[in-house]
């Protein structure tokens, strides 16, 4: 097996080392990001919705910017929530800040249980850019 090409952002190392999975793996021309959660640097969840989703948000892009692309390269998003019936109004009113502007990446959303705490976590597919 061939080693993991891994993408750290700067400053959260111990967060995934202490959690024992890699950030964004490099593969094929493309990126692939683990789930992001709306976590400050010491792991803790912010307390409002909709600063867990901004927060969730600028740590996939600083994820998508060590990478050397950006959210605009994201071809394949899924997002998680916990009661999408009560939150996805309040997470969908967020995601226009960071989105971009169409053609959107595909986009899958599943309702689940449980995040560790959080309600809301986003994993992304990109296509990296040629040079990278």
């Amino acid at each position: 097996m061939n080693k993991r090409d891994v993408v750290f952002p700067p400053a959260r190392h111990a967060l995934y080392e202490r959690h024992r999975y890699s950030p964004a793996i490099r593969s094929n021309g493309f990126l692939f990001v683990s789930g992001q959660v709306g976590s400050r640097e010491d792991g803790s969840p912010e307390a409002d919705l909709r600063d867990q989703v901004r927060t969730a948000f600028n740590n996939l892009n600083a994820i998508l910017a060590e990478a050397g692309c950006s959210f605009d390269d994201a071809v394949d998003v899924t997002v998680f929530m916990v009661d999408p019936h009560s939150t996805f109004e309040t997470i969908w009113s967020v995601v226009p800040e960071f989105w971009g502007e169409a053609p959107f990446p595909t986009v899958t959303a599943v309702g689940v249980t449980w995040l560790a705490g959080f309600d809301f976590e986003i994993k992304v597919i990109a296509k990296l850019p040629e040079a990278a």
